[in-house]
């Protein structure tokens, strides 16, 4: 009992304004909080806004380069699925010439990658055009690796529309010229977290883009894209 116990005496301890001016200045700390934890997510949308549409608004590019997003039983989860068909789409009309598939092999029962790479295989895209990053932890990344370990320079990124501004905003501060394809996506309840989740992780890009950290893993430079390329 002794926890919400404190709880209440914190709440007892707060004292509300008595006077206008300390009203006023209640009001302006509100607004200087609420202006900075909008600005990442300003700064997201301004950046990746008019760079993303849908597979028909895709510029020619020389990568697309698709995001994990969890498997069911080992195979690509719906909403990876539905990236994968919309990078398929772009390699069958022309638009991109290999397909990076970036996720998690952190454990050797989870493999992304490798799912992500059969899903493509089954739909009509050569085993040579389809290049694997397994250290795609999360979306700075798997952009910082893109162009730091495969020397993309230029890609079509594709993911849900929820997190594509994000997956743009952070493949341009790593030197990925991208234009970003949000992959329509059925208003359930993962589309609700994830729409969430990107309210919070907003701060995070926006550190990440401002620092440039290192990815988790670095390693050599790999020469898998610029061979689909060839």
């Amino acid at each position: 009992m002794r926890g919400p116990g404190r709880v209440l005496g914190l709440v007892r301890r707060i004292r509300l304004p008595r006077t206008r001016r300390g009203w006023r200045r209640a009001y302006q700390v509100v607004v200087v909080l609420t202006v900075f934890g909008l600005a990442p997510a300003t700064w997201m949308n301004a950046t990746a806004g008019p760079r993303v549409g849908t597979v028909a608004d895709a510029p020619a590019a020389p990568v697309a380069v698709v995001f994990g997003a969890g498997l069911w039983n080992g195979e690509p989860s719906p909403y990876l699925a539905h990236r994968l068909d919309a990078a398929a789409e772009l390699y069958e009309r022309g638009k991109v010439r290999a397909i990076l598939v970036t996720g998690d092999n952190s454990r050797h029962d989870y493999d992304e990658p490798d799912a992500m790479r059969g899903y493509l295989l089954r739909h009509g895209v050569p085993a040579r055009k389809i290049v694997g990053d397994y250290a795609g932890f999360d979306t700075w990344d798997s952009c910082s690796r893109a162009h730091r370990i495969f020397g993309v320079d230029r890609a079509v990124l594709v993911s849900q529309g929820f997190h594509i501004r994000r997956a743009v905003a952070l493949c341009e501060a790593a030197g990925v010229r991208s234009f970003g394809v949000g992959v329509a996506a059925r208003h359930d309840v993962t589309w609700a977290y994830g729409g969430v989740r990107e309210i919070f992780a907003a701060g995070k890009a926006a550190a990440d883009a401002l620092l440039r950290p290192d990815p988790h893993f670095l390693g050599p430079h790999e020469k898998g894209v610029a061979e689909a390329l060839r």
